[in-house]
């Protein structure tokens, strides 16, 4: 019975959806082997153990075509009601579809109406910080983290210590990484920190670092890993780099 996923058309459509999702997802590497190899039987373990799982990474995608049409009606609306409150509504969309110049915009109009919003700040250095214009995005963290440390799960500290190793304040960088590392497990921090570590000609400290986010990958439960596996590949590839003492 097994057989017929080698022989019958669907077991080479189950190999090319796997396949595709292999590529996209990139899960660990043996997948790959039970795919080919496995033919139709193989591909339909993979959908079951790897692909089913994922249908729920996958709303946020359904959730896009209604964001675009979000954005196209706050577009209009800004023209007749130009109020931060709309301008930070549509960056937050913009910033979501990774368009951070618009992004940033949008920010800058919202806190020239209305300069309380930590969280208008904290966005704002986001887009800054994907444009990687970190000089920018050093003040508007810096307010951020002057109001709330913490704000963002430590996130605006973490990308504060970052932008200060970008430009150059390498002693801040250090002092706010230490800091941050008392309190925060994120592998954006923990990635971070190593890639600060790597810069500055620490590799076994680095390593120890980058090695903190793939441990994880043995207790975390399916639906974390498959979220963080960015960062499994980038501290994999960090690893890589690194020279040995």
């Amino acid at each position: 019975m097994f057989s017929h996923f080698y022989l019958l058309p669907y077991g080479i459509v189950l190999q090319a959806i796997a396949i595709v999702h292999f590529i996209r997802r990139r899960p660990d590497g043996f997948w790959l082997w039970i795919i080919i190899f496995g033919g139709g039987l193989g591909a339909l373990v993979y959908i079951v153990v790897e692909v089913i799982p994922d249908a729920g990474l996958l709303r946020g995608s359904l959730r896009s075509f209604g964001r675009r049409s979000r954005i196209r009606e706050l577009e209009y609306a800004v023209h007749d009601n130009p109020s931060a409150g709309n301008f930070e509504e549509l960056g937050g969309l913009y910033l979501d579809q990774a368009k951070f110049v618009q992004a940033r915009q949008c920010y800058d109009r919202a806190i020239a109406a209305r300069a309380d919003s930590v969280d208008a700040f904290h966005r704002r250095g986001l887009s800054e910080f994907e444009m990687q214009d970190f000089a920018a995005a050093v003040p508007d963290f810096e307010r951020v983290v002057a109001s709330d440390p913490a704000y963002d799960f430590y996130r605006a500290a973490t990308l504060l210590a970052a932008s200060y190793a970008r430009i150059g304040q390498t002693e801040k960088a250090r002092s706010l990484f230490q800091s941050v590392s008392r309190f925060s497990t994120t592998s954006e921090l923990q990635f971070c920190y190593a890639s600060f570590l790597a810069e500055q000609n620490q590799p076994d400290a680095a390593r120890d670092w980058a090695n903190k986010i793939l441990t994880k990958k043995h207790t975390m439960p399916g639906f974390q890993r498959r979220r963080e596996r960015p960062w499994f590949r980038r501290a994999a590839a960090l690893m890589r780099q690194l020279p040995r003492s």
